[in-house]
């Protein structure tokens, strides 16, 4: 469990870490990036977290809890894969930035790199909320959302 929260916290740092390169141009042009509002996505999703932690409460199946767990344990390895992947070409990005002058179909192409490790991290994410979803009753959906609205 130790194992899981400090890769899911390196992956928080990789890609606050990337937004902020990201978001530097934005920034330098003297532009504000709008705040966030709700997300629209991550409301109708479900975190295995979420779920796990309210399982009695929402009577989760035997079978449901292996699923999840076995699905949960397919993603955390894909992750830990792309990880590796997200540091490397991050690292690579930054190597190039280093360079006076930089060259920028050098340092495009790398960004191409690094986004391309970031949308597919982010697709493995989507994909195992959504399955974790899928396995849920409409009612344990119900009962997650009203649980997640007392928590904020």
């Amino acid at each position: 469990m130790k194992r899981r929260l400090e890769e899911a916290r390196m992956l928080n740092r990789m890609l606050t870490w990337s937004a902020a390169v990201i978001l530097c141009p934005l920034l330098l042009a003297g532009q504000q990036p709008q705040p966030p509002g709700p997300d629209p996505v991550a409301e109708n999703l479900f975190p295995p977290e979420l779920v796990m932690a309210h399982q009695k409460a929402i009577d989760l199946s035997d079978a449901q809890k292996t699923y999840i767990r076995s699905e949960l344990l397919k993603a955390q390895t894909r992750f830990t894969e792309l990880q590796w992947q997200l540091q490397d070409a991050m690292e690579a990005l930054v190597s190039l930035l280093k360079q006076s002058p930089a060259d920028e179909s050098q340092v495009m192409s790398q960004l191409d790199k690094v986004l391309t490790s970031e949308r597919e991290i982010k697709r493995t994410q989507i994909g195992l909320l959504v399955r974790i979803k899928n396995k849920l009753t409409p009612d344990q959906q119900a009962h997650l959302q009203r649980l997640r609205a007392e928590l904020k």
